[in-house]
């Protein structure tokens, strides 16, 4: 057919104006929870992010945002994800209809027959990865996995084009092309660097005779070029310019950063000199590598923007990688630690007896015109007997070890060493095949596998699964297939039955997929080979470098999409495999055109049709007003303590991109850990003031004061004022410090005291004047659980003693009470936040602190926006109903202390906003949901209480019953829900007694004495 170059390009066009529209159609408006809000904030100001930073994805990101108001910033980020996407179906379309034509033999033209077959092949493959789980996610937001996805397909495609030119004069501007592709990438992610191999092999295979020898050396060039850029060129060339400017600067006594300058000028001459030689001389292989070489650094050189930025001390400056070495260690990742990947530790491996550390790092820092050691990272020494090749338990934290055990079934092997005491001691060591079980179940089947099949065969829910039987599986929608794997799955409660995360293909995609790498192999192995590269190093070979922990922070689909894009090449190879396999049977134009229709209802239809209620983001704005509701729970110029991803991102997201709360400051206390964040919270930030740290940057460098140890000191027969023992950490006299511990600081007294200055307090405005007489004289700090406090904690009691009461300090509700340092009796909630004051409360053990209801009455019912999420349009997912239950909570807390406070119509007012905000069809009901029953009751509303925990009960009834009818295999799993909903049966049969409503408490307590009769029947 003398057209098939424009119906191919027509036809590409048209699926990416398909996908762009589906992506367009369902993108979040705004920011979205995780690293999102975060990459919004730091494109709209150009700002630092976490390392290793993305830099390029950021400029990008900027210039979209240019083209809106700061409240569309949001929403255009997530519309460049969008056509980014789209644009990846747009190459993935003409990789596989290149592929595709090279598969049938035809003499000029592909006749009509053959051309719909390619097309088609190309229209379903494209559209089934439009529609997949994995890929559309990042679809739709603002994170850098949809451009690097881009990246990934235009570098595949290239290669595909340069296929074709081999032999054509120029034919290497396309290699040069991909090299420029590559550097560029590094500024996205780096994900897009295991394409190499399948491009050495494209390349391989069309310039040299296929020998098994040379297929053995393309293997090893591919992975040795792969090395080179990850670990050469990368870290590389900064490694090199830190040579340079530790040799200019402390050397020769010249300005900073005079060798990093003089290393480019170099670098660049170089460069210049050897393309200009090589192109004289003729010397076309060489003069290609030097080209590519200088367009991976020239698209590297986005990174540059990374250090300029720096440098002008921004309000997010994460790392402050404003000099090479700090770069360095920003690329690196430094702040996240190591992990083993060919040899090291099993996670209860002992340090080595005679060198346990060694001197790993160097941390540099500018002082007096030199760069300065201030601290040398140590490394730990495991005992080389009982390491291990290929580790793959190597996490000590104590929730990881339990869950190693579980999943690899550990009984060990006896190792004796010896303690600390040098007495000998045995352990249970894992043997090499239970460190392989724990790969092969854990990292293989249920970190790879289960997401594999999640995109081509379907999920079970968009809960996250850590290996019981209800929550995060892959399933088909054929019953017994289902319910061999995962138990009766017919008759589900509804939390699970209704999760719009429940999708089922009835292995329609996965099937196809496998005719067409079967037809592949068959017809053309080379190109077979050169995308089964491309799925493993995309798949597997991530497995094994990510060397993932078990119970992980979320599900982590998103780092294999590129593996996921490469199976749905062969997805689409199957519509011309099933054409190939049955073209002699059926008229060849009919089975083409019947076969393509087929195929696209069957497998991208499909997916479509279960897919897009649980992909579809629009009118979702629960991140960016969570975020402000959040920061307006605070008083005018606060700071607000907080410790995660989604409680810090979309208040910074608030704050920087739509301007919300430039009074405040959010501090994450994570960071706070590190010399460079406290001197960010040392800077006035818009009309934010400085903190009230008094710490002065040489006291609080890395490698100083990181711990401060706490001593109880004999001597010592009274509780420390604060501000004294502050000053005695911050002395620097030897008398002050622990020679036992290489010179440590230390507070001699576990017990401190903070006095309090009433009339500051009301002059503040921190409580009314008519709550003079509940504010204490001293407030008492108890740290006899803790032996040290880290930076964070030493910070905020600085803060604490330094503030006087003129800057709010509150505490996010969502940060752990591990970081209250017992001053939790002193907290009043207000809103999404606790409030620091000079009045105590009496805990009683569930609560933290007291509530101030007229201000959180204000908040939770009039200012506070919720993002709709109580619109049964809209899709929650798991990490927004986590949001949710805690929103729950705190409408739970505002009516209790209504009630206590004779307010009952306001209370209930208050429930009735909980109920109408939070339904059990967007969140499942929990232990709050009791509490709302038991406050209704308390507030006099005894209709509306007894309906809302006849419902609860009703709910909880369908669930125990498919717990205790599960077979026995999958029971165990869910033990922990049977025995909570056993609780919470019982509590609220005492609850409903309690309030005499005898007929409901019977009704529960015999409902709770049956569950239980056949619970304990069943151990």
């Amino acid at each position: 057919m003398k057209n098939y170059k424009m119906l191919n390009n027509i036809t590409g066009w048209v699926v990416f104006v398909i996908a762009a529209v589906t992506y367009l159609m369902t993108i979040e408006p705004t920011a979205s929870f995780w690293d999102c809000g975060e990459f919004i904030t730091t494109s709209f100001k150009l700002e630092v992010g976490h390392p290793p930073g993305a830099p390029f994805f950021m400029i990008l990101g900027r210039f979209f945002t240019l083209f809106g108001s700061p409240e569309q910033a949001g929403m255009l980020m997530n519309a460049w994800s969008a056509v980014a996407s789209a644009l990846t179906i747009l190459f993935l379309f003409w990789s596989i209809t290149h592929l595709a034509k090279k598969m049938i033999h035809f003499d000029g033209e592909p006749s009509l027959a053959q051309t719909i077959a390619v097309l088609g092949s190309g229209v379903v493959g494209a559209l089934a990865y439009t529609f997949s789980d994995t890929f559309w996610f990042s679809a739709v937001e603002a994170e850098v996995y949809a451009t690097s996805s881009l990246f990934t397909a235009i570098v595949f495609w290239a290669i595909l084009k340069w296929e074709n030119e081999a032999d054509e004069p120029h034919a290497n501007r396309w290699i040069i092309f991909i090299a420029y592709m590559v550097g560029l990438s590094i500024g996205v992610h780096l994900l897009n660097l295991l394409a190499i191999p399948a491009i050495v092999f494209v390349y391989y295979f069309r310039k040299y005779k296929t020998t098994k020898q040379g297929v053995a050396i393309s293997l090893v060039a591919s992975l040795v070029l792969l090395g080179i850029v990850m670990y050469g060129i990368i870290p590389g060339v900064i490694t090199v310019a830190s040579w340079f400017e530790l040799a200019f600067t402390n050397g020769l006594g010249l300005p900073f950063n005079t060798g990093a300058v003089v290393y480019a000028f170099l670098l660049v001459g170089l460069l210049v000199f050897g393309i200009w030689y090589t192109y004289t001389k003729k010397k076309a292989l060489l003069n290609t590598i030097l080209v590519s070489v200088t367009v991976i650094l020239i698209g590297y050189s986005s990174f540059a923007m990374i250090v300029i930025r720096s440098s002008a001390d921004l309000p997010m400056d994460q790392n402050s990688p404003d000099n090479v070495f700090s770069l360095l260690s920003y690329l690196n990742r430094e702040q996240y630690g190591d992990r083993p990947l060919v040899f090291g530790q099993y996670y209860n491996t002992p340090l080595d007896s005679r060198t346990p550390y060694v001197k790993d790092k160097e941390y540099y820092i500018k002082k007096d015109g030199k760069y300065v050691v201030a601290d040398v990272r140590q490394k730990p020494q495991y005992d080389s007997g009982l390491t291990t090749f290929f580790p793959r338990m190597w996490s000590r934290q104590p929730d990881h070890i339990e869950d190693y055990k579980a999943w690899a079934g550990i009984k060990g092997k006896p190792v004796t060493i010896t303690d600390d005491d040098g007495q000998p001691k045995t352990i249970m060591q894992p043997t090499f095949g239970e460190n392989l079980t724990f790969f092969l179940r854990y990292q293989v089947v249920h970190m790879y596998f289960r997401y594999f099949m999640w995109n081509f065969v379907g999920r079970q829910n968009d809960l996250q699964g850590h290996g019981d039987p209800l929550n995060g599986n892959w399933i088909s929608g054929i019953s017994f297939v289902d319910s061999a794997r995962l138990g009766d799955q017919s008759d589900l409660p509804d939390k699970y039955k209704n999760n719009k995360g429940r999708n089922t293909y009835f292995f329609l995609p996965l099937l196809l997929g496998l005719v067409g790498a079967f037809v592949h192999y068959q017809r053309n192995q080379k190109d077979f080979w050169v995308v089964m590269l491309l799925f493993i190093l995309t798949g597997l070979a991530i497995v094994v470098y990510l060397n993932q922990y078990p119970h992980q922070p979320r599900e982590r689909d998103y780092a294999f999409a590129g593996s996921f894009y490469a199976f749905a090449i062969w997805v689409g190879l199957g519509v011309l495999g099933l054409f190939e396999m049955l073209k002699q049977k059926v008229p060849a134009t009919v089975l083409a055109g019947a076969l393509t229709a087929v195929c696209l209802l069957a497998v991208p239809g499909r997916m479509a049709a279960e897919n897009w209620d649980d992909h579809d983001r629009s009118d979702r704005y629960t991140c960016r007003d969570f975020g402000s509701n959040y920061l307006n729970s605070c008083a005018p110029n606060a700071v607000i303590f907080t410790n995660g991803d989604n409680d810090t991102f979309p208040l910074w997201y608030n704050q920087e991109v739509e301007g919300v709360r430039t009074d405040m400051r959010v501090c994450n206390l994570s960071y706070l850990q590190t010399d460079w964040y406290v001197d960010q919270m040392k800077r006035k930030a818009y009309s934010s003031e400085p903190l009230p740290i008094k710490f002065t940057h040489d006291q609080y460098v890395q490698g100083t004061r990181d711990v401060v140890y706490l001593m109880n000191d004999p001597r010592l027969k009274a509780p420390v004022e604060l501000s004294k023992a502050l000053d005695f950490v911050r002395d620097d006299d030897p008398r002050t410090k622990l020679s036992q511990a290489d010179n440590a600081s230390y507070i001699p007294s576990k017990k401190l005291f903070l006095k309090v200055d009433k009339e500051a307090v009301i002059r503040n405005k921190v409580v009314p004047p008519e709550m003079y007489d509940q504010i204490v004289d001293t407030i008492f700090i108890d740290l006899s659980g803790k032996n040290y406090l880290v930076k964070d904690e030493l910070m905020v009691l600085d803060m604490l003693a330094n503030s006087n009461w003129e800057r709010p300090l509150y505490f996010a509700i969502t940060v752990g009470r591990d970081k209250y340092m017992g001053l939790e009796s002193y907290f009043q909630l207000e809103g999404f936040a606790y409030r620091f004051t000079p009045v105590k409360s009496q805990s009683n053990g569930l609560y933290i602190g007291t509530v101030n209801t007229e201000k959180m009455y204000q908040h939770m019912m009039q200012d506070f926006k919720w993002g709709n999420m109580n619109n049964p349009t809209v899709y929650i997912d798991e990490n927004n109903q986590r949001m949710m239950i805690n929103i729950r909570n705190n409408f739970n807390r505002l009516a209790e202390s209504l009630i206590g406070e004779g307010k009952k119509d306001s209370a209930i007012l208050v429930l009735d906003r909980c109920l109408e905000l939070i339904p059990k069809q967007i969140v499942p009901y929990n232990y709050f949901s009791q509490q709302t029953a038991a406050s209704y009751f308390a507030a006099g509303a005894n209709e509306k209480a007894q309906s809302l925990m006849q419902d609860i009960v009703n709910d909880y009834k369908a669930e125990m019953n498919y717990y205790l009818n599960m077979d026995p295999e999958f029971q165990a799993s869910v033990d922990e829900e049977m025995q909570r909903i056993l609780y919470f049966l019982r509590e609220m049969g005492m609850t409903a007694e309690k309030y005499k409503q005898d007929a409901l408490a019977r009704e529960i307590t015999d409902q709770f004495n049956d569950f239980l009769g056949r619970y304990s029947s069943q151990r």
